[in-house]
């Protein structure tokens, strides 16, 4: 038997859990989470994982193989936003697995598959599926047509810099094609922008500005809006948006149930929702821009 055999590690954590606490009070907060963690097991044990233990209101699994943890981690998602909301807080999780080599001490795992899953949690969002190149790779190809390059990070023990992945779970059919075929880039995609009946297109080396200002690529005739608000341009394959501005800029993606609030910060937009100039983005008014992610038509 191997020393070090590959597993698939995966993490997932319950969002927010103090503020279920807070509004439940904690024996009703306690059986909803506990409710929901049961449900996630028996997904893990459906795609032949196992837990390994409970963290908190979270989970580590592992998996012998990368495609059942990416089985794995869609079917949790799912269970979790199928959760009736009911009178309680919408409940939702953030999941991410690698594979790699760890070491085995009974049930449990260690290793540096095992560190780099924990430190990718911290930059998962609410109902997100994250993983990495190196794990896509390892995957069956109509698995890896789920997934989609987003950004490299710094991830403290790693020299090199770990390509971050995002896994597309939903079954919905409005969510814009991210199949990966041989040549493919992630410089193939432009972002839409559309505000007051007009479209801006960016392309992957462009950039544009969003403000009050007549100046501005994309004027906003808002007065939440700042004169120069933010600037939208690309890095990686991806579309970041910059905030500039003095009330913060809010991004909202479809199918999350909580905004970004970006003040003097970054962020990557995922592939459609709205962005809030000066206030949030919820309230559709005179201050929203409305974006999507397109695939380049071929020349």
């Amino acid at each position: 038997m191997a020393q070090n055999p590959r597993r698939a590690v995966l993490f997932a954590d319950v969002c927010d859990s103090t503020a279920i606490y807070e509004s439940l009070g904690d024996t009703k907060a306690l059986a909803l989470i506990n409710r929901l963690l049961r449900q996630l097991d028996e997904k893990v044990a459906q795609c032949s994982g196992a837990v390994v233990k409970r963290l908190g209101d979270g989970m580590v699994c592992q998996f012998s193989a990368p495609d059942a943890a990416l089985r794995a981690a869609c079917e949790m998602q799912t269970a979790a936003f199928d959760v009736a909301p009911g009178d309680h807080p919408k409940l939702a999780i953030k999941v991410v697995f690698t594979y790699g080599p760890v070491i085995m001490e009974g049930a449990d795992v260690f290793g540096d598959t095992v560190n780099l899953t924990a430190r990718l949690v911290a930059l998962a969002n609410p109902e997100q599926i994250l993983t990495t190149q190196q794990t896509v790779d390892s995957l069956a190809p109509e698995l890896q047509a789920r997934c989609r390059p987003l950004y490299p990070m710094k991830i403290r023990g790693k020299s090199d810099e770990v390509m971050v992945c995002d896994v597309v779970w939903r079954r919905d059919a409005d969510l814009t094609e991210t199949l990966r075929r041989p040549g493919d880039v992630p410089s193939q995609w432009n972002l839409k922008l559309a505000y007051g009946g007009s479209m801006c297109t960016v392309e992957p080396a462009g950039s544009v500005r969003l403000g009050r200002d007549k100046a501005n690529d994309v004027v906003v005739a808002s007065t939440r809006a700042s004169r120069v608000h933010a600037r939208i341009f690309g890095r990686h394959g991806n579309f970041v948006i910059a905030d500039q501005s003095s009330n913060g800029t809010f991004v909202l993606i479809d199918g999350n149930s909580r905004e970004m609030v970006l003040r003097r910060e970054e962020a990557v937009l995922g592939e459609r929702g709205w962005i809030g100039l000066g206030e949030s983005a919820a309230s559709h008014g005179d201050h929203v821009l409305r974006f999507r992610l397109e695939r380049q038509k071929s020349q």
